[in-house]
């Protein structure tokens, strides 16, 4: 397979990149610096490197590099610090979704692309009746008026969710809102489900980045969990902190 991946130079999508090599697949990344990638990855032959702003590349340029891959994964997030939080691009996660979307659909390719979406917890799945107390409801709506970031991961997964939608001619997507975040070394025992356990955003529960990173690998790899999970917005939890 070929898979391009954005967002590879960051905490999760890095492991990503390395998930996907280990498995033998021809990966791309478009980054704006590759100095974070370990030497082992970027001297990897079925690593290509693309050093770019994806937001800033012309539209030609962008369907060159979505010409003749087989999936996309956007791992894109916004870095928390002040200005990742609270300055420009304010939409990057959903603008990049639908620049590349719309690369796919001009080049009109003759297999359908994977759209792999890394999303949040916090976002829930207007598809499905997810339950909500009002303390969360009352919390999501303060996150949409004065922290941009989540409005930024709720339009990007609408986009697909109701834009793309179930049956589009080109593109399938998967959106996955990981739990809480933690940093572990290697791949452990996880559990994926179709809407939060708890409150999203008051008891999140846990995920490791590189549990995220082969989930969304097997994803991109295992056409029988993709028939799974296409069209859905999964949650992740490692497995010990749902028993």
């Amino acid at each position: 397979m070929k898979i391009l991946i954005v967002g590879g130079s960051g905490a999760t999508g890095r492991l990503l990149v390395e998930e996907l090599l280990s498995r033998e697949q021809k990966v791309k990344i478009i980054v704006r610096s590759d100095k974070v990638l370990p030497e082992s990855v970027k001297s990897n032959n079925n690593l290509e490197i693309v050093k770019a702003s994806l937001l800033d590349m012309s539209e030609a340029d962008l369907q060159k590099q979505v010409k003749d891959v087989d999936a996309i994964a956007s791992c894109l997030g916004h870095n928390i610090t002040f200005k990742g939080m609270f300055g420009q691009p304010r939409k990057l996660v959903t603008d990049a979704a639908k620049r590349l979307c719309d690369a796919v659909k001009t080049n009109n390719p003759t297999h359908k692309v994977k759209f792999v979406l890394m999303n949040t917890i916090a976002n829930s799945n207007r598809d499905l009746d997810e339950p909500s107390s009002k303390k969360v409801k009352m919390v999501i709506g303060l996150l949409r008026v004065f922290l941009p970031p989540h409005p930024d991961n709720e339009q990007a997964a609408d986009y697909l969710r109701v834009k793309i939608g179930q049956t589009d001619d080109t593109i399938e997507w998967v959106a996955v809102r990981p739990s809480g975040l933690t940093n572990e070394d290697t791949v452990t025992e996880y559990e994926a489900y179709a809407s939060p356990l708890g409150d999203g955003a008051f008891d999140p529960g846990k995920i490791s980045r590189i549990n995220t990173g082969h989930f969304i690998a097997e994803l991109i790899t295992d056409s029988n969990i993709w028939k799974k999970w296409k069209g859905q917005m999964p949650v992740l939890y490692n497995k010990e902190s749902t028993e």
